[in-house]
């Protein structure tokens, strides 16, 4: 039975990788932080007696920034296979917590790189880069070699994690593969996430809140996809022989706009969206009430754009695509909402 560690078991990609993996008949073992200790609710459909009992899953207590809790756990546990998920990864609240940013995302990655090298081990890592490390690029759909260019403190922090397994890669000979993952979605993504936002909030407007929703910059725009199918691409790059680093995405690029039309369409809510651009009056439904308002505290300062990733290179090189579309995303995220709802 293979073993593997991820890092963030408790979030919306450790929740789905860790599904994948006891499905694959591996032990999963999960890093989890002592705050993360009343939030794992996103794997409490896993913690059956015969996955626990078993020790087909196994939660240990840990901190990101912790060397000596790395090393402690990765000689506990000797896993075949990391996955490094942990981190904080809203990019908005990056500015707003910008030390804690890069400690979580940048150097928590190096105290991993280097427990994994002093202890001489065949250890596979995966790493989780993204798509904010280009930032503004000058090119799209954006590849593997597309320059780097990150316009917010998480972008930055993920570089910083991204050149880093390229260095242990080449330098130490360290089995690095790391994921450039475009904007991944679903249900069990967090509430403070749009998508999210937009999801939750048109199920509670179908089912007779007179809320609005209040939304940013609507014609916004990103490449989403579907999380469930990329945490099975990043158990692909570590089944390769040779690492290396790789693109996962849609190659769509969707707006905000678009996503809630989509959303509101999937509830079976009728609105009218007028124009393009921001109406700051909002956006209602065939009877007039105001559904959807836009509000400049939501609008970040600087942000990244032109966001649309080429797969390619997975897709030829182990046949990963991503199949669930944006607005079939948000019709799927929607339904989620109103089940959870009845």
């Amino acid at each position: 039975m293979r073993k593997a560690l991820i890092t963030g078991i408790t979030g919306q990609d450790g929740s789905y990788l860790a599904e994948f993996l006891l499905e694959q008949g591996y032990s999963v073992h999960g890093l989890v932080r002592r705050a993360s200790a009343f939030n794992r609710t996103r794997i409490d459909h896993l913690r059956t007696d015969h996955n626990l009992e078993s020790g087909r899953l196994t939660l240990h207590y840990g901190e990101l920034n912790d060397l000596t809790s790395f090393h402690r756990l990765l000689h506990k546990v000797e896993p075949d296979e990391v996955y490094h998920l942990a981190g904080q990864s809203h990019v908005g609240l990056s500015f707003e917590l910008p030390e804690v940013t890069c400690l979580e995302n940048g150097m928590a990655t190096l105290h991993l790189l280097e427990a994994i090298r002093e202890m001489r081990t065949t250890t596979k890592l995966y790493l989780a880069a993204s798509s904010e490390i280009f930032g503004a690029p000058k090119e799209g759909p954006q590849t593997e070699e597309t320059p780097i260019n990150p316009r917010n403190p998480y972008g930055a922090a993920k570089a910083f994690s991204f050149n880093l397994g390229r260095i242990y890669r080449e330098s130490h000979g360290l089995f690095v593969a790391t994921g450039i993952l475009y904007n991944h979605e679903s249900p069990r993504r967090g509430e403070n996430f749009v998508t999210r936002k937009i999801s939750g909030g048109v199920a509670r407007i179908a089912a007779g809140d007179k809320k609005p929703i209040a939304l940013g910059n609507l014609d916004g725009c990103r490449d989403w996809g579907y999380a469930a199918e990329y945490v099975e691409g990043m158990w692909q790059m570590l089944q390769a022989d040779i690492p290396d680093d790789f693109v996962l995405a849609t190659g769509v690029s969707t707006t905000v706009r678009d996503f809630a039309r989509a959303a509101f369409s999937a509830a079976g809510v009728p609105i009218e969206f007028t124009g393009k651009g921001v109406d700051e009056k909002g956006i209602r439904q065939d009877n007039g009430e105001v559904v959807l308002t836009v509000s400049s505290k939501f609008y970040r300062s600087v942000d990244a754009d032109l966001l649309r990733g080429d797969a390619s290179k997975a897709k030829s090189q182990f046949g990963w695509e991503a199949k669930t579309s944006a607005t079939e995303l948000a019709a799927l995220m929607v339904k989620a909402e109103l089940v959870a709802r009845d």
